[in-house]
């Protein structure tokens, strides 16, 4: 059984999938990115790393499996330990191998595991659709060269013949052009007079409405009635499996055995393979559990694992 495909599935939906005996494919969200040397934009990501020390059996790879293929648990752990093996034997023969869609396992001089994840796949599911794109550089510089150009290539002549036919000609097109001037230089100075006088007054009014604002009181008549809120429990979608019994007699004892302990033991119903599942108890979030089953497994049964699923 190829069991690749399914660390790809999980990693869409959780930050940490570990594989028994090898290690744990860690998620972090990177924010959307400008490279600006690439002229390149970047959707938001997943950023994949592995760590070679997170080897435990948290159940949720071999659970995922035992649901997608339709098998019991155990068959799932056997499956994932004989993936680990062949792992392993290509890491000694080889120094490397590649996980599909995930990244390249290799040794490094001093035998410890190097991960390179691969970047074609984007595990955030909020950046479906998404894709980079390049944006082509806006250039600001061309319309100033060409006001420079032509004033390069601009020859002023003078023309002095005729001068004294044409001279009144010349006052009447300066005095217009002068007049010009004049005219648009005042109503810029009583355009700006006007704004600064308006802005004068919209201050003044503001500072009087505030004022009436912080002087007032309301009374509220026929206030509303009070609004009571519930809150929904939340569910308890991590357990932590104590065994599952062929004899519902053993399950009943165990059951007694934890609840004297002091654990809030739970028994479910007979599952689809004919077991009665006892568990050490029920918890909210995937933290608080990993941390029970750390202290199950140091303190009353090392055998005792995570199941994951909504009961």
């Amino acid at each position: 059984m190829n069991i690749e495909p399914y660390i790809t599935q999980l990693l869409y939906r959780y930050q940490c999938v570990t594989v028994p005996g090898f290690g744990a494919f860690l998620t972090e969200i990177q924010s959307a990115k400008w490279v600006e040397s690439a002229n390149s934009f970047f959707p938001p990501k997943k950023m994949i790393s592995f760590n070679a020390n997170l080897k435990n059996n948290d159940g949720l790879l071999a659970n995922h499996i035992a649901q997608a293929e339709k098998t019991s648990y155990d068959y799932a752990v056997s499956a994932i330990q004989y993936q680990v093996v062949n792992w392993k034997k290509a890491l000694e023969t080889n120094g490397s191998f590649s996980i599909k869609n995930i990244g390249d396992i290799s040794l490094n001089a001093d035998n410890n595991i190097v991960f390179k994840p691969l970047d074609q796949t984007n595990y955030l599911t909020s950046s479906f659709g998404l894709s980079a794109f390049v944006s082509p550089v806006v250039k600001r510089e061309i319309f100033e060269q060409k006001i420079e150009a032509l004033e390069e290539n601009t020859v002023i002549t003078l023309d002095t013949e005729e001068r004294s036919g044409r001279s009144y000609l010349q006052y009447a097109a300066i005095f217009v052009l002068g007049l010009g001037l004049t005219a648009t230089v005042g109503y810029s100075v009583y355009q700006n007079q006007i704004n600064s006088e308006t802005v004068l007054v919209e201050t003044a009014v503001q500072k009087q409405v505030n004022t009436k604002i912080q002087e007032a009181t309301f009374f509220i008549k026929s206030p509303m009635p009070a609004v009571t809120l519930s809150i929904k429990e939340s569910k308890m979608s991590y357990h932590i499996m104590a065994g599952a019994f062929r004899e519902e007699a053993n399950a009943d004892k165990i059951f007694k055995r934890l609840s004297n302990q002091g654990y809030k033991a739970r028994r479910i119903g007979i599952n689809k393979y004919g077991l009665y599942p006892v568990l050490y108890g029920s918890y909210a979030t995937f933290a608080e559990a990993d941390k029970a089953k750390k202290e199950i497994q140091k303190n009353d049964n090392p055998e005792a694992w995570l199941l994951i699923e909504s009961l």
